[in-house]
């Protein structure tokens, strides 16, 4: 019978105790019910889901950092702190399995102390010494495929669960069984799909997440990224503990700020910058282009791309910290690549595999049109008095950020101040912050005071549509308002970040990489950060840092003296 054969299966699987006592009394359940019982589909449906996971299946990891290394190596090019920060992670638990290997070895008769040990550390998990990685950074710098490289150099399995859009609770935690059509949770399948115990399992866009009328997703992680309680998972479907200590968590997200901070705080942040022209030439050379003439169906002996060429289309073409929008740009070069073949081959009546095209710099304007005029904005921007040129991160990376300052006559009972551009509250009060200074400083500034009477100063950031918060644009603020009342124009070379206070302090501020990036590939000559910043300049890249002057101030009149021309 269905209830002898599920029972021979439960005694043959290596199901923890409590699982086998779980199942089999759903087996004396199927039995009680028999074959007409309107329980009998239920039960028979969570039979076949506890009897599909892994149980007791453990791959076993790789511990050759040096393997590891050539692994993410040969599949990411750059991103060398991820790299290592996540060698060192394998490197640590690399050593605690041989720990644990050798504690056991050493004890062949076990005391009732160490019997407790290894049951609080059962199938080599260490409960509560785990370590869940937040990969974050903006789109298409590698953060998924950097998981599926972890997974590589571990030799275990991968599955990636996206989260994006997830708003239910119970696509995390399964749905009860009184429901109908109830099913497990994502973790669940996910270790059905892996077919081992311990998987690399990636949360994709786990910043994506978002709270529905079926309750906060982000809230049933919790348990699942707290190495201290996911020994004891439990999902509604199933109702019994899952030990999720030695699954490997990766997660991924473009911004930290839709995160809440318990989940937050369960996680370790690696931060995933984007890339230099440099790296992506090599990334194109590397991985683009096979990939894209793969897809094309054409042979790479028959084309040729010089690295100056892939070079202006990085610098003309492109302006992203990833490299997504450069392998479509690459992707319209092969397309018109394979028209002119197949018309050669129809001209000519020759095989199609022997046309070779070779593309220079000088051809590159042929297959994509004219060069976009990237770096020529900060100039036409900055042109008038009123408008300084900052730095920000998004959840698309680092950007520019425009400020513009105008005085305009001010109406009965109105504000002194208006500021626009789809603000945050912090940078409402930042604008507030800058004007003061302003005011209290204006003799020393070469300000006539006079200039601001019955009139009122609008600030406004453009890109409206976009959201913008944060105090990072204050001395931008500063040196706008500045420029606007004395009539000395902003540099169109400069660029700055960081918070001013009512002192004139500048503070701190983050995102160093991401901003100094973003106003190299706007062709920013000079950088202005703040001082105790100076710490961070570890993380510019070297050849970034030697086509820059970074300039570390700690006051936002050196600010402003170096960023005004003189008249």
């Amino acid at each position: 019978t269905a209830a002898v054969d599920y029972r021979s299966k439960i005694e043959a699987a290596a199901m923890p105790v409590e699982v086998r006592e779980a199942a089999l009394r759903e087996v004396d359940r199927l039995e009680r019910v028999g074959e007409q019982g309107v329980e009998q589909s239920w039960i028979r449906t969570w039979l076949d889901t506890v009897l599909e996971l892994p149980w007791g299946v453990h791959s076993t990891d790789r511990h050759n950092l040096d393997a590891a290394q050539t692994i993410l190596d040969a599949d990411t090019t750059g991103l060398t702190e991820a790299k290592d920060r996540i060698l060192e992670w394998l490197a640590v638990r690399s050593l605690r399995d041989r720990s644990s290997q050798s504690s056991s070895q050493s004890s062949s008769q076990p005391s009732m102390a160490d019997t407790a040990e290894t049951a609080r550390t059962v199938g080599g998990s260490r409960r509560g010494h785990g370590t869940i990685i937040l990969l974050a950074g903006p789109p298409g710098v590698g953060k998924t495929s950097l998981g599926e490289s972890v997974a590589r150099a571990l030799d275990r399995s991968f599955v990636r669960i996206a989260l994006g859009g997830v708003r239910d609770e119970a696509e995390i935690r399964g749905h009860r069984r009184t429901y109908v059509g109830a099913q497990p949770g994502r973790i669940v399948k996910a270790l059905k799909d892996a077919k081992t115990m311990n998987p690399v399992i990636l949360l994709d866009e786990i910043d994506k997440l978002s709270q529905g009328w079926s309750g906060d997703p982000s809230a049933a992680l919790l348990e699942v990224l707290d190495p201290a309680q996911n020994h004891t998972f439990r999902d509604h479907y199933l109702d019994l503990d899952l030990d999720l200590s030695d699954v490997v968590f990766l997660a991924t997200a473009n911004s930290l700020e839709t995160l809440s901070a318990p989940l937050l705080d369960r996680m370790e942040i690696v931060t995933v910058d984007g890339y230099t022209d440099r790296e992506k030439v090599t990334i194109a050379r590397n991985h683009l282009l096979d990939r894209q003439l793969r897809e094309a169906g054409i042979s790479p002996a028959s084309l040729t791309i010089t690295d100056d060429a892939l070079l202006e289309v990085i610098e003309g073409y492109t302006r992203e910290p990833g490299v997504r929008s450069l392998e479509r740009e690459l992707r319209k070069v092969i397309r018109k690549v394979a028209v002119k073949h197949i018309r050669d081959t129809q001209d000519t009546q020759q095989d199609s595999l022997q046309t070779v095209t070779a593309v220079t710099k000088s051809d590159v304007a042929t297959y994509l049109g004219r060069r976009r005029r990237f770096n020529e904005e900060v100039t036409d921007r900055t042109n008038k008095a009123g408008v300084a040129t900052g730095l920000a991160v998004t959840g698309a990376g680092g950007d520019v950020l425009f400020v513009e300052a105008l005085s305009v006559p001010q109406s009965t009972g109105g504000s002194p101040l208006q500021v626009t551009g789809q603000l945050g509250d912090v940078m409402k009060e930042s604008a507030s912050i800058a004007l003061s200074f302003v005011r209290a400083n204006a003799s020393e500034l070469g300000i006539d005071l006079s200039v601001l009477e019955d009139r009122q100063i609008h600030v406004h950031f453009p890109a409206g549509a976009i959201p913008k918060d944060g105090p990072s644009a204050g001395i931008t603020m500063t040196t706008a308002l500045v420029s606007l009342l004395t009539g000395r124009k902003v540099r169109s070379d400069v660029a700055m970040t960081g918070e001013v206070t009512l002192q004139g302090m500048v503070l701190p501020i983050g995102g160093v990489k991401q901003k100094v990036l973003a106003a190299h590939r706007a062709g920013i000559k000079t950088v202005i950060l703040p001082k105790r910043n100076e710490v961070d300049a570890d993380d510019i890249p070297e050849e970034i840092r030697a086509d820059l002057d970074v300039r570390f101030l700690d006051d936002v009149r050196d600010v402003i003296t170096l960023a005004l021309h003189a008249s």
